[in-house]
């Protein structure tokens, strides 16, 4: 172990202490005198639930933990956007939950709510996944409203999705544990089975206030919308259950009696554990963003065996490629390696960046995994594409596109781990957000932006400068400093992993160490959606 080594540690292990301390926040959700409030309802948290629901020797994966980190300021904020979701194992199946957080502004939708809630069930969907809904939920938040209503990806995209699982076959089961009011009461209503708790449950399209004033009818929320009335009157809800565990312990039941499930057949032999240390990455990932590493040494510490089956390992050295196996399930890595290294022309080539060469490799490794029908792992630590006149000569533009077009038009699952920079079209081509991984989780270490801090700090302050100048003012080297600081602040708190998963450009920010449970248990949910689409690239200029 070296100095530089222990450095690295040190700084990564902080990073993750950092990560530990805001989830223990995160998972307070609106405070003790909240939580007091519902539990005098003889209710669980939502948190507690969860815990309860989930078979206690398998893992738990959290969604968006971090939805909303320091976001909402001005309404006292929105811890994890009001609803706990993540993919768990209720009596051995694997299953989405979603859970309303009634701690938080009575469990309200905000607008990150409803994205957090589609993302959700968007899993469900692409990975053919059971879906749970623990519905306990005051409805929008009505200083919002234009914010969550009207729009595609709003409110009532949720209920669209009731609708089209429930024609692909995807199980939807909800438990009514709370509020359930307005628009809101279709979710669990459009789900196969829905269940309620009796005194604490209720569903309506209009509480009492409304009523009284739409139509002067003076009635109780339990007469218009408890468990009573609909599991006796109206018909609307299936199960009337005494408690919450109640309720959670039929769900289980349920669970316990569905069949078995079409598997998409990806290779799995018997898990093992990476022959070299795991916890060395702490000390090989650089304290900093602009440092060179060796991206293969973290790729064998995630690899079953430490055992990885390089392709054309002497071709785009900047861009790692090759077969492995995390958890026993068979991988394809798509790596950014970060060392300066010597191109086959005795170039050197600067790390982390995209070259013409290592896009032809990936594109065409890419590929391959789809004939092969193996899952993609993108390990992310990109600045971007090489730029310059040769370069563009050499048409670095086109050959990009063929990778970026080979990741668009995959069809076997993709997964992303962004584990230090991604900017610009680097994210694009490693497989950011908008190419539809079916997880994105960051390092505590990652960065993501449409290009670096000082690059952009720089470019910020012409453009400010410049407009100052043809205003007639003028501006000292002080000034410019203190600008130059302004700038670099902002633009750096925008590109931390929080910020990223606060708005759900990433599933979630992990401690290294838990990359290979998430690859796993993301393979594990895919291999449930047989691949029914031919893999075709479409155009590709040659």
């Amino acid at each position: 172990m070296n100095l530089e080594f222990n450095k690295n540690e040190d700084i990564n292990k902080q990073l993750v202490y950092e990560l530990k301390t805001r989830l223990k926040k995160v998972f307070a959700g609106g405070g003790e005198k909240a939580a007091a409030k519902q539990k005098e309802k003889g209710k669980m948290l939502a948190r507690e639930r969860v815990a309860y629901l989930i078979d206690k020797d398998k893992p738990w994966l959290e969604i968006g933990a971090f939805t909303a980190e320091g976001m909402y300021a001005e309404y006292g904020g929105c811890p994890s956007g009001g609803v706990v979701c993540g993919i768990g194992y209720i009596s051995g199946r694997q299953c989405v939950i979603v859970a309303n957080d009634a701690t938080v502004k009575a469990g309200a939708w905000f607008p990150i709510t409803a994205k957090k809630n589609l993302r959700a069930q968007e899993i469900a969907m692409d990975n053919r996944l059971p879906i749970i809904y623990l519905v306990d939920s005051a409805g929008v938040f009505l200083p919002l409203q234009d914010e969550i209503f009207p729009d595609k990806e709003h409110f009532g995209r949720i209920f669209r999705n009731n609708a089209i699982m429930s024609s692909l076959g995807i199980i939807q089961i909800s438990a009514i544990m709370g509020s359930c009011v307005a628009g809101g009461a279709y979710l669990p209503i459009m789900s196969d089975e829905a269940m309620i708790v009796d005194g604490t449950g209720s569903v309506f399209l209009a509480g009492s206030y409304l009523v009284k004033s739409a139509i002067g009818e003076d009635v109780d929320n339990e007469t218009l919308g408890g468990a009573t009335t609909h599991c006796e009157i109206s018909g609307v809800t299936d199960y009337k259950m005494p408690n919450d565990a109640a309720a959670l312990d039929a769900i289980r039941n349920i669970m316990d009696k569905v069949g078995d499930y079409t598997k998409a057949g990806f290779d799995r032999i018997k898990p093992a554990k990476p022959a070299l240390t795991e916890e060395d990455i702490y000390g090989i990932m650089p304290g900093g963003r602009d440092k060179p590493y060796d991206m293969k040494e973290i790729v064998l510490r995630l690899l079953d065996n430490s055992e990885f089956e390089e392709y054309k390992e002497g071709y785009g050295q900047s861009i790692i490629c090759g077969l492995g196996r995390v958890d026993g399930w068979a991988v394809g890595i798509v790596a950014n390696q970060r060392t300066v290294i010597k191109n086959k022309k005795g170039e050197m080539q600067f790390g982390g960046v995209i070259y013409s060469d290592s896009a032809d490799k990936a594109t065409r490794f890419i590929m391959n995994c789809n004939q092969k029908k193996i899952p993609l792992v993108f390990l992310q630590d990109v600045t971007g594409f090489m730029v310059g006149s040769r370069s563009e000569q050499g048409g670095i533009i086109k050959d990009g596109a063929k990778m970026v077009n080979a990741v668009a038009n995959s069809v076997v699952p993709k997964f992303t781990i962004v584990i230090g920079n991604s900017y610009g079209a680097g994210n694009y081509a490693m497989c950011g957000k908008a190419y539809d991984p079916r997880l994105i989780y960051a390092w505590p270490s990652a960065k993501i932006a449409v290009m670096g801090g000082s690059q952009a700090a720089k470019t910020l302050l012409q453009m400010r400068t410049q407009g100052m100048v043809a205003k007639g003012e003028t501006i000292t080297k002080e000034q410019e400093g203190a600008l130059l600081k302004e700038i670099t602040d902002r633009y750096d708190s925008q590109t931390t992993p929080y910020y990223a998963a606060a708005r759900l450009w990433v599933d979630g920010i992990i401690d290294p160490l838990e990359t290979r449970r998430v690859i796993s248990m993301g393979i594990e949910a895919a291999n449930h959606a047989p691949i029914e689409k031919a893999f075709n690239v479409g155009v590709i200029q040659t």
